[in-house]
């Protein structure tokens, strides 16, 4: 009986619960997952860019020790973009300018035959300084057209989606304006001659503005490679030449007059924008170029 009597011992084990592990992770996975799309982003957009587009977000990004020059349309470039040219043609010019021998303003000046000119210049300086003057004052027209040009397009609500297709740009011959294509984005329909209404309202804010300017203007089609004609007896040169009457009837429309017109041509493929890819859709353009007014020549200026 003593031995029934022995005491049961029962051990009870408390068990506690385990803390959390933390949410740090899930932030750092969070991270990666946004910058991967981020990453994936960047690349689909810069597969969508045109070569000029990518040329231009470049040039924007580029030192601003480089002159500004406009070039370009509206929108993520604003029509400014920025080129090394300038800037090296600069320090040539103040190169020059210092190494140039200093003349003296006082006493008249000696000709070639050993005389002197009591008036103090010669009849060649005053013909060589006249076509800077002109210029000079062409600069600051063609400057004020440009930007007439931007702010018009711009206020137009209806063209804003296809401002990259809008070029305007100031040369060394004048100033030229680019109606060009964009891949999935044309200016006219495929094989027609007759822009897109969009395209029309663009062209028609252009005459007014032009017609301040007492310039001739050339305009001339150009189309890309690669396309097909369904008539043998119409293609590239036809096409191309009828784009660019079309553009100066359209002009004529809305104001521009008829004299002020020079030339209106044709090309076809002959001179791509793109030489390096004839069939980019951005070589079928057309372009409208106000040239620089020849200086005028003296009349007791002789050969």
């Amino acid at each position: 009986m003593a031995a029934n009597d022995q005491p049961f011992i029962i051990k009870k084990v408390k068990k506690a619960a385990h803390g959390h592990h933390g949410g740090a992770w899930k932030i750092a996975y969070a991270d990666f997952v946004t910058a991967m799309m981020a990453f994936f982003l960047l690349l689909w957009l810069i597969s969508m860019t045109t070569p000029e587009q990518k040329k231009g977000l470049a040039d924007y990004f580029a030192p601003p020790n480089t002159s500004e020059s406009t070039s370009g349309a509206v929108g993520v470039m604003g029509g400014q973009a920025f080129e090394e040219l300038g800037a090296k043609v600069t320090s040539q010019e103040t190169m020059d300018a210092m190494s140039a021998p200093e003349t003296s303003s006082a006493g008249p000046q000696s000709d070639a035959k050993g005389g002197s000119n009591e008036t103090g210049g010669n009849e060649e300086d005053s013909v060589k300084a006249s076509p800077v003057e002109i210029n000079s004052r062409l600069n600051q027209e063609f400057h004020a057209a440009a930007a007439s040009i931007r702010q018009a397009w711009q206020a137009m609500p209806d063209i804003t989606e296809m401002s990259d297709n809008l070029i305007v740009e100031e040369t060394k011959d004048g100033l030229n304006i680019k109606i060009l294509d964009q891949e999935g984005r044309p200016m006219f329909p495929e094989g027609s001659k007759y822009p897109f209404e969009q395209t029309r309202a663009a062209i028609a804010t252009l005459a007014p503005i032009l017609q301040k300017l007492s310039n001739q203007i050339d305009i001339s089609g150009h189309t890309a490679a690669g396309a097909t004609y369904p008539n043998p007896r119409y293609g590239a040169w036809d096409l191309s030449t009828d784009r660019a009457n079309v553009v100066r009837a359209i002009l004529g429309e809305f104001g521009l007059a008829e004299d002020r017109v020079r030339s209106v041509a044709g090309h076809a493929t002959a001179a791509p924008m793109f030489p390096n890819d004839p069939y980019l859709a951005g070589n079928g353009r057309v372009e409208i170029v106000v040239n620089y007014a020849a200086p005028p020549v003296p009349a007791n200026l002789g050969p």
